[in-house]
């Protein structure tokens, strides 16, 4: 067994207010960045990049939550991918349902305008 320091209760509450701050100090710089992009980015330049950064940040965003307020992160490895795996299927079957469905809805009643087909302009703009 690896040998741990013991820590005093106000040094435990310090060393966890401290990665709570660390924590809470990147979600706001990501927040400016998406800020930042929002209000200063072109009408020259795709939005397709703009809307990529955003889920990239919003990625970034939930990881950080994820691993730090839900304790994830500092769980097995096996456990976090027991977790995560799952829930990447589960993105994928909500997106193929959409485009399935989209395509049922057109196919059966002539109709292209549909949940999937209004949110992919502003996707892929």
């Amino acid at each position: 067994m690896a040998h741990t320091e013991e820590l005093s209760p106000e040094e435990l509450e310090k060393a966890e207010n401290k990665n709570i701050l660390r924590v809470t100090l990147i979600l706001s710089i990501i927040t400016l960045f998406e800020f930042a992009f929002a209000l200063l980015w072109p009408d020259e330049i795709s939005r397709t990049i703009l809307n990529i950064s955003f889920l990239v940040m919003t990625i970034a965003k939930a990881f950080f939550i994820v691993s730090e307020f839900m304790h994830l992160g500092h769980e097995a490895k096996s456990l976090i991918q027991s977790i995560l795996i799952p829930l990447v299927f589960l993105v994928w079957l909500i997106i193929a349902l959409m485009i399935e469905g989209s395509s049922i809805m057109e196919a059966r009643f002539g109709q292209s305008e549909s949940l999937f087909s209004s949110i992919s302009p502003l996707l892929f703009a």
